[in-house]
């Protein structure tokens, strides 16, 4: 595993830990103060988990940026099905929610897009190893 890789992935581990440990603290102590509307306080504390959300996508990035070229590549590829497949899965099932499918939470995009972010990964990694052209 190359050094980069190895950072990178303490990087995340350390920002997961400390998202756990802030969506705990959010969860428990908005239980402890009970439902209600929504408060400057209970805003915050709802958000907090999301700082730890900041330290992953600044590893991400920084693991983007260390990339070769063709990982770079991979990698847009990989986003991209990503990207426009998530926009049109969730395009479409909002119009389906107009003639009564269930309501779905926006915590079910980043799932998915991670699932098309992978699956992209897979065709993008098989395309470029292969000899791909680009298009």
């Amino acid at each position: 595993m190359s050094k980069s890789k190895k950072q990178y992935l303490l990087e995340v581990a350390g920002a997961l830990a400390l998202y756990t440990v802030l969506l705990v603290f959010s969860i428990v102590t908005l239980r402890a103060i009970g439902v209600g509307s929504p408060t400057p306080l209970r805003v915050v504390i709802a958000l907090l988990p999301m700082v730890a959300t900041v330290f992953i996508m600044l590893a991400a990035l920084r693991f983007f940026r260390r990339m070769d070229e063709l990982e770079k590549r991979i990698q847009l590829d990989s986003l991209a099905l990503a990207f426009v497949g998530t926009a049109f899965i969730t395009f479409g099932y909002g119009f389906l929610e107009i003639v009564g499918f269930p309501h779905i939470s926006w915590f079910a995009v980043w799932p998915l897009m991670a699932v098309l972010w992978v699956i992209g990964h897979a065709l993008a990694r098989r395309h470029w190893h292969s000899g791909g052209s680009g298009d």
